[in-house]
């Protein structure tokens, strides 16, 4: 109990000794725009208003009161906000004496005191202003100036510098290494350009670039996916588009260039459900509207023609300080090129003429081969044939020779003489 009645002392001591002392007021305004310094004070008469900028006067405001008329006077600007610095004289008897910078730039940071004196009582307040020149926009498109493909993401005309950082969906093992520039321009704003290197080998990563600022504003994040597919003249095609999973219920807008014109196709609101299809595209697309709250943004394109819908198609989900882009380079093939090329006069048939005619030729003369070179057994060899005439001839001789009584002694010894006859 000590300790907690040491510390109401202490709070209500500090209550008496500062009775006037408001808490400092930080106000963060926009380049070029309205910066509003709050001040209220209690109300009385003959108020006389300064604002201090770091202990330097800066505007002085003074009313006074004769004769029952009001009269009230501006004694007093600074070069730095001649024509910009102004309060509303008939809310200064209502104890509010709050200053409007108009066009407010980076030199008007700074800490700034409101001092009122009254017939009456004097009040201070303080205000700690920050200007900051918030991103507008983000740019994500895909370069090849450098020589290869690298993703750019810019920013322009941004106070405080801001920070840029990197990603893919899918995530990837490589290590991501941007190269980021900045420069500042004469009134201190500046221009981002940060660079990085598409991956080899994976056309499909979405990658995402993000950019957050040192005021704690909203950080803008881009992302980008790069595609090109090829389709034939009249018959339907589907482009591709898909959200990343932490898009919840975009807006979706699909346009169209072929390198002269842009015209949008359609846009479809994920909130409502409604589509619109602008002419001529109402009779040659078609979105799928139950898919899109899904992140399925695909559209089918009906009938394309060759020289109308080659080109490239742009589709763009869209949240505050979120986009998601995927541009598809679509070439539609001509449909009578194709067909002129089918109807032209093939040659392969006399080629697969020549083949046939050369196959049943060769067939013809193996078939002749054969049945010459493979005769029936009398007529298979003429020299066998001749030998083997030549043997049976020997044997039958032979034969003839040993049952004839002619020649009983053989051939080798004398014959014997016929019965009969006479030897000499």
């Amino acid at each position: 109990m000590s300790a907690i009645h040491t510390w109401a002392c202490f709070l209500l001591c500090l209550s008496f000794a500062s009775p006037d002392k408001t808490p400092d007021i930080i106000v963060t305004c926009s380049v070029s725009g309205e910066c509003v310094l709050p001040c209220s004070f209690p109300p009385g008469s003959e108020e006389t208003i300064e604002w201090f900028k770091q202990e330097v006067v800066v505007y002085k405001f003074e009313r006074e009161e004769k004769d029952d008329n009001d009269s009230s006077e501006e004694h007093f600007k600074h070069e730095q906000f001649e024509g910009r610095a102004a309060i509303f004289p008939h809310l200064v008897a209502r104890g509010n004496a709050t200053l409007i910078l108009m066009r407010s730039g980076l030199k008007d940071r700074g800490t700034y005191r409101c001092h009122v004196h009254t017939s009456s009582s004097e009040h201070n307040a303080k205000v700690i202003v920050k200007v900051e020149a918030p991103i507008r926009g983000l740019s994500l498109v895909l370069s090849r100036l450098s020589g290869y493909e690298e993703m750019k993401c810019s920013v322009r005309d941004v106070y405080p510098p801001p920070r840029v950082s990197w990603a893919t969906e899918p995530p990837t093992f490589e290590d991501l290494r941007p190269v980021t520039r900045m420069r500042a321009d004469k009134q201190g704003l500046y221009s981002v350009d940060s660079r990085l290197k598409r991956l080899n080998g994976q056309p499909n990563l979405i990658y995402i670039c993000k950019v957050t600022t040192s005021y704690g504003g909203p950080s803008w994040t881009a992302s980008l996916r790069e595609r090109e597919i090829r389709g034939t003249e009249g018959r339907d095609l589907t482009i591709p588009c898909h959200a990343p999973p932490y898009l919840n219920k975009p807006f979706l807008h699909w346009s169209f260039t072929n390198g002269e014109d842009t015209s949008l196709i359609l846009t479809y609101d994920s909130q409502s459900g409604n589509s619109v299809s602008l002419r001529p595209w109402d009779n040659h697309v078609e979105l799928d509207g139950y898919a899109v709250p899904f992140g399925d943004g695909s559209l089918r394109l009906m009938d394309p023609k060759h020289l109308q819908h080659t080109g490239s198609y742009t589709c763009v989900f869209s949240m505050p300080y979120i986009t998601h882009t995927e541009r598809t380079e679509v070439a539609i093939d001509n449909y009578d090129v194709d067909r002129t090329t089918a109807d032209k006069p093939s040659y392969w048939w006399i080629v697969g003429l020549v083949v046939a005619l050369l196959v049943v030729a060769l067939a013809g003369m193996l078939a002749y081969l054969k049945v010459k070179g493979v005769p029936s057994k009398s007529r298979k060899d003429p020299e066998a044939v001749t030998e083997l005439h030549l043997v049976k001839d020997s044997s039958a001789d032979s034969h003839l020779n040993e049952s004839s009584p002619l020649t009983v002694g053989g051939t080798n010894g004398p014959s014997a003489p016929p019965t009969g006859s006479q030897i000499t």
